[in-house]
């Protein structure tokens, strides 16, 4: 296992580099200049060459990547952001802890609906009930993230005012007993960790209902409903413990998948999120911010799929075997 582990890790940290470098090329050579839109187009040109200068944008291309390589890799800089006028480090980590609560609570939502909707629907297999679900999953899977925030949005804060229509916290909040401020973070946070999770709901339901269907037609299934077992014991105990192991990858992908669709999210209701710094960053081409924020997300989604292979292996003793 150790050595599963280290080849692994080195192969994540090569495909990490990879990605990285590529990014770099591509930010760089996009057309725009990042000096001249931090200098304003009614400062003099001297100025915007002046910040060029400073923040190395003058010298070539593979020198400025042989820098950033060699600052990124011994000493773990990731340098200033152009619009912050800070570490990228400091940007990051105070951004970071908002998206994390809103993905944890979006995968929370998408668990719930996806273990209730599926295993409703393999619980009625062809019926109604799983025609309506097969349907309903369908289009949340389909339906684009930003739209159904948008419409969210539009029902639940306009139409009906249940939800805040933005922001993290509400005007003064800073002042409220400690129980206050925390419910009202927690209605700021219903909506969009609602839209977020119910748009990945969707094929967690058909991954659930599937992966049911296919225990379900097994001995031991048989076996516990002849003992007078009911039905609900026999699909949320046996059969769905039985079905771990798929569940528990599609667990460990999940994260980061939701870290990356926050970004519409963030920007939809104006959550002060890495998203919606890495979206400004990309307006601002605030190339160490951008840098930082995919080696962060590419990071994750290496490290949930690590976490997806070693789940299913504590889990499935044929992976452990096969190992």
């Amino acid at each position: 296992m150790a050595a599963y582990l280290f080849r692994r890790l080195a192969a994540s940290l090569l495909l990490v580099l990879l990605v990285l470098s590529l990014t770099f090329a591509v930010i760089h050579l996009a057309p725009g200049d990042p000096a001249q839109l931090l200098a304003g187009p009614r400062i003099p040109l001297e100025h915007a060459e002046a910040l060029r200068r400073a923040y190395g944008l003058d010298r070539p291309l593979p020198r400025q990547y042989l820098a950033w390589l060699a600052a990124v890799t011994l000493d773990f800089d990731w340098g200033v952001s152009f619009t912050f006028n800070e570490p990228v480090a400091s940007v990051l980590g105070r951004h970071l802890p908002n998206t994390l609560w809103l993905a944890s609570a979006a995968l929370a939502v998408q668990f719930a609906a996806g273990l209730w909707m599926g295993v409703g629907a393999a619980r009625r297999a062809g019926s109604a009930r799983d025609h309506a679900v097969r349907i309903a999953s369908l289009g949340l899977y389909a339906m684009p993230t930003f739209w159904l925030g948008v419409m969210a949005l539009l029902l639940l804060t306009h139409l009906w005012p249940l939800f805040p229509p933005g922001q993290m916290r509400s005007l003064g909040a800073e002042s409220l007993p400690a129980p206050a401020r925390a419910l009202d973070f927690l209605r700021h946070l219903a909506l969009p960790a609602l839209v977020l999770g119910l748009s990945a709901a969707g094929a967690t339901t058909r991954f659930v209902r599937s992966s049911l269907l296919e225990v379900l037609d097994q001995e031991y299934i048989r076996a516990a409903r002849a003992k007078g077992l009911s039905e609900g014991r026999v699909l949320w105990v046996h059969a769905l413990r039985n079905s771990l192991a798929p569940l528990l990858q599609i667990l460990g992908l999940s994260l980061p998948f939701l870290l990356s669709g926050a970004l519409v999210v963030e920007v939809v209701f104006s959550w002060p999120g890495m998203g919606r710094v890495t979206y400004g960053a990309i307006l601002a081409r605030d190339y160490p911010l951008i840098l930082a924020a995919t080696a962060l997300t590419a990071g994750l989604v290496v490290a949930g799929s690590l976490l997806a292979d070693l789940l299913q292996a504590v889990v499935d003793p044929r992976v452990r075997l096969h190992d």
